[in-house]
């Protein structure tokens, strides 16, 4: 059987998207007879970390708004010289892991040189207050010039289906891998008070006031942080101000995701709307247990999972089904073999890119 040669990019510079494209790029490399390249941002954070890939095409993007702005009115000309790139190294395919704004620029190029695009879309629509400026512009851009669209739930192929700019385009719905890595010590083995641990970026629907209304309605003494990045708000003010709770308003850099997973016994997603959940793919992969709301994609992300509760999404609701996780948590299951999952979704959109 002939090699097949497969070409993987994510050019954001921080976050879940190079982390992705980096887990995807390895799972195709153990596949028997694939060729796999991968193209990462030189402001890639993930290029500095331990799970830096041993070999990636890196590409110059960007450090500012002014940068980027810049990049675009250079655009016949990186998009010329990323074609003559193409055409002497051409893959058989190439799968963007996850959108970012210079990516319709490499797409494009693929295009003139016959290559087949998959795009790997995570949200439909923007969240409030999330994304870059005219994200769902240049999504729409990108999806114009991708032969297939994979998305990490029902949930997102379902509104996709609807646009019609997908309209004719296959869009496969698979589920979110667990990310590598992130194995950790069973939950509650450190023998204190239950840890919860809500992180990300902290915006208005991740349910923050969801969260602080609900925590004082615990009975069972906890350790709580809420970690991520967002602006100051009163919603952080008033997690700020409970008993027990520690709010660190900063960027979680790549290499602390594994120790915070390993501290913590539950992993809180309050949100008010959904895609999916990286969160919860590191959770998956740490075996840590998940109170997550019935929005969105979360439910189908979650609903096999023996270790995490769904509820609604109010306070009352999720107090609820943190208190009853706490008083009696199923058992713990065995821990999914992420590099496998990974492994099988390449599988997947190879085959499903084949067709």
């Amino acid at each position: 059987m002939a090699v097949k040669s497969v070409f993987v990019w994510q050019w954001g510079k921080r976050g879940a998207g190079p982390r992705i494209a980096v887990d995807l790029a390895n799972g195709l490399a153990s596949l028997p007879d694939i060729s796999v390249r991968l193209s990462l941002s030189d402001e890639a954070e993930i290029l500095h970390s331990h799970h830096a890939p041993q070999d990636a095409l890196v590409f110059k993007t960007y450090r500012s708004a002014l940068g980027l702005f810049g990049r675009f009115l250079q655009a016949p000309l990186i998009i010329t010289k990323l074609f003559l790139m193409m055409l002497r190294n051409k893959p058989d395919i190439a799968i963007c892991a996850m959108p970012a704004p210079l990516d319709v620029l490499m797409a494009h190029a693929l295009r003139r040189a016959g290559v087949k695009v998959v795009t790997i879309v995570h949200d439909a629509r923007a969240h409030p207050g999330d994304g870059y400026p005219f994200q769902m512009l240049l999504q729409k851009a990108l999806i114009t010039q991708s032969s297939l669209l994979v998305t990490f739930s029902q949930h997102v192929a379902s509104v996709l289906s609807g646009d019609a700019i997908c309209r004719g385009k296959p869009v496969l719905s698979l589920s979110h891998p667990p990310f590598v890595g992130t194995e950790a010590p069973p939950p509650f083995s450190h023998g204190g008070k239950p840890r919860l641990l809500m992180f990300g970026r902290l915006l208005p629907y991740k349910g923050l006031d969801l969260l602080a209304e609900a925590l004082p309605q615990l009975e069972t003494a906890v350790d709580c942080r809420v970690i991520g990045k967002g602006p100051k708000s009163p919603e952080l003010t008033q997690l700020s101000g409970i008993r027990d709770v520690t709010v660190e308003n900063r960027w979680v850099p790549e290499d602390e995701l594994s120790r915070l997973i390993a501290w913590a016994d539950v992993l809180l997603l309050p949100y008010r709307e959904a895609s999916q959940s990286g969160v919860g793919a590191m959770a998956a992969a740490g075996g840590r247990y998940v109170v997550a709301t019935n929005v969105g994609g979360l439910a189908e992300q979650f609903s096999d999972n023996p270790q995490a509760v769904l509820c609604e999404p109010d306070a009352a609701s999720i107090a609820v089904a943190i208190t009853q996780l706490l008083e009696a948590p199923p058992p713990i299951a065995p821990v999914p073999d992420s590099a496998r999952a990974w492994q099988e979704l390449g599988q997947k959109i190879l085959s499903a890119a084949g067709r």
